[in-house]
Parts: C-alpha cells; structure tokens; sequence
C-alpha cells in the first residue's frame, strides 16, 4: 500500500497502533502466566507441607484463563499463529496464487466480522458490570461516598458484579469483560488490516526492510 496519500498514511498509523497494543497486551497476559504459576505452586506446598490448601485457587485458574487466552490474541493474529486448517489455501498458493490471495482475504474478512460481531455482543456486558460498581455515580445501595479516594474506590469494587465463590474468593467480573471486548475489538482491526494489506505479520513502521532484502548487492559478492 502506498504511503504517499492519506490512506496509506493512516493505514500505517493504524498499524503501528494496533501492533503495539497487541504485544502489550500479549505481555500483560505472559504476566498473568507467571502469577497463575506462583499461585498454583503455592497452593501445592500449602497442601503438601501445611495440609491447608490456598483457598480460591480454582477460581483464580479460571478467571486467570480468561484474561491469558483474550490478552494474547491479538498478537497470536498479528504474527499469523491462529490455528486454522489452511491446508486448501497452501496447496492452491503455489498454482493460483492470485486466487489463493483472494480467498486468503476472503477469509480474513470473516474473521474480521466474526471478531467484530463479539466485541459488539459483549461491549453491553461490559458496560454493565463496570456501572454496576458505581466508581463516578452516586451508589443505589451501600455507604455514601467519603470523599477518600481509596476508600471509595474499594467500597465501589465491593458493589461490583462479581465472579468467584462469596466467602472464598470473589473478583469484580468486568476487568474479564473488558478483556474480552478489548481484545475481539483489536483482532478484528487486524483482521481488516490483512484485507487491505495482506496476510503478512503486522508490522510497525519501525521494522524496516534489511538492505540485503532488497538490494542483491548490499552484503553479496561486488566482484564484477
């Protein structure tokens, strides 16, 4: 695409943008990996040697699965590492590589309203579970607000729609919500980047070409 008219300006703005959001959140969810396995080893050693196991781990594991497999998708389509059967599409490439790069966008297309019509369904969920908390609204139930932020910012998330068992372990339900709608939302922007760019990794304007990748005689053999 070219970078001399204004789509092709914002199509590289576009994807720098978005490339950066996805291994961001590609890096918060390796993050949540590594707390994920701290926990768990805890709660073996706490079975193991003290007989009492770390309560709500199950809880964690599941909420924890969520925020992991939503954060990394992005850059899981950024990168071209979704599972997907393109046996056909690799046999045709090589014999009609035009029509394989048709159907390639085709598919991304797909995928691009698929990606899409999630983050529409759920961005209601979210909004929802995040009001429930009441963190700028005066509260419907509960204590008034102090004027202490910290104070009323806990008091908010204990209003908060909640995931997990009462008594053992709870965790307000829209920072999933959020997670899910956040990251369809930026799959299906990359997915409509690879229509328009093809189905390349998504890269920055940063990654710029090695000149041995496009001039023959940068590195090789000068001699006549």
């Amino acid at each position: 695409m070219s970078t001399g008219n204004p789509l092709g300006q914002a199509a590289r703005k576009a994807t720098s943008i978005v490339k950066y959001a996805a291994i961001g959140a590609n890096a918060i969810g390796t993050l949540t990996v590594l707390v994920l396995v701290v926990v768990m080893n805890i709660d073996v050693v706490a079975r193991g040697v003290f007989h009492a196991p770390f309560l709500g781990v199950v809880e964690i594991v599941i909420f924890s699965m969520i925020l992991i497999v939503f954060l990394q998708l992005p850059d899981v389509v950024r990168v071209n590492r979704l599972t997907r059967s393109d046996g056909f599409l690799g046999l045709i490439t090589d014999l009609r590589p035009r029509f394989a790069n048709v159907l390639s966008r085709c598919i991304d297309l797909l995928a691009c309203v698929v990606m899409a019509t999630i983050a529409y369904a759920t961005f209601p969920e979210f909004t929802e579970a995040f009001e429930s908390c009441h963190y700028f609204v005066p509260p419907e139930f509960g204590p008034a607000k102090t004027g202490d932020f910290w104070e009323d910012f806990w008091q908010a998330t204990a209003r908060c729609h909640y995931f997990g068992t009462l008594g053992v372990f709870t965790v307000p339900w829209w920072p999933a919500k959020f997670a899910i709608t956040a990251s369809t939302a930026v799959c299906a922007v990359l997915f409509l980047l690879k229509v328009l760019i093809g189905s390349e990794p998504v890269e920055g304007p940063s990654m710029a070409e090695h000149p041995s990748d496009t001039d023959p005689t940068a590195d090789g053999d000068k001699s006549p």
